[in-house]
């Protein structure tokens, strides 16, 4: 995605391109943890005026990625060991219960698209693509729960998630690799033994931030 694609003038959806753009861009590590956001420099790249821009940044602070401070304006939040740890145990616990109400309601085409999203993390050639495909599986598990809270609080878990694998992966290298957590528990789906897929899955999670990189 080209960023001169996403300048405009101000609409109805700027300011969500905007938030859309610095998102990826915060999650990648392109901007990094405590970087200063400028609202002139923003709205120049966009061609747009401060109000979007401010929008944006309200997006980004509900989602817990950017933080307004006073005398120092808005900064992109940093990531801490304490964090990564909340992190993980969170999922755990709110996806094992996303699965619980999933579950009856996952049909063969919900299957058919966790085996699509897995062969897709075991293509992968880079992070980018693998996160995506991660991201993909995670939200079919839980996709059809029905509880449309629970699953805003695991969006911005896995964002959070996204962040530390990038940056794991920015500092010791990734190497693509088949995910056969992924493979087993979709194994237990097809063999109707929801417990067992909630095993899986939540020793996954547990060590979710292993995945993917070189030891």
């Amino acid at each position: 995605m080209q960023d001169s694609s996403l300048a405009a003038t101000a609409s109805p959806t700027t300011a969500d391109r905007i938030a859309d753009l610095l998102r990826l861009r915060i999650v990648r590590g392109e901007i990094e943890g405590g970087a200063a956001l400028r609202q002139d420099h923003i709205a120049s790249e966009f061609g747009t005026s401060h109000v979007p821009v401010r929008e944006a940044f309200a997006r980004l602070e509900a989602i817990g990625l950017v933080v307004s401070l006073p005398r120092r304006g808005v900064r992109v939040t940093t990531l801490s060991q304490a964090a990564i740890k909340e992190t993980v145990e969170m999922r755990a616990a709110l996806e094992l219960l996303a699965l619980r109400h999933s579950v009856p309601h996952l049909g063969e085409q919900h299957v058919a698209q966790l085996e699509e999203a897995h062969a897709l993390c075991s293509q992968a050639d880079t992070l980018v693509e693998w996160d995506a495909a991660n991201c993909r599986f995670h939200d079919i598990l839980a996709g059809q729960c029905g509880m449309p809270r629970l699953l805003a609080s695991l969006k911005q878990l896995q964002l959070t998630n996204s962040r530390y694998l990038f940056a794991a992966g920015l500092q010791r290298g990734w190497q693509p690799r088949s995910d056969q957590d992924h493979r087993l528990i979709i194994d237990a789906l097809k063999a109707g033994d929801a417990e067992r897929a909630m095993q899986l899955l939540g020793r996954h999670i547990g060590t979710m931030e292993r995945i993917g990189f070189a030891s």
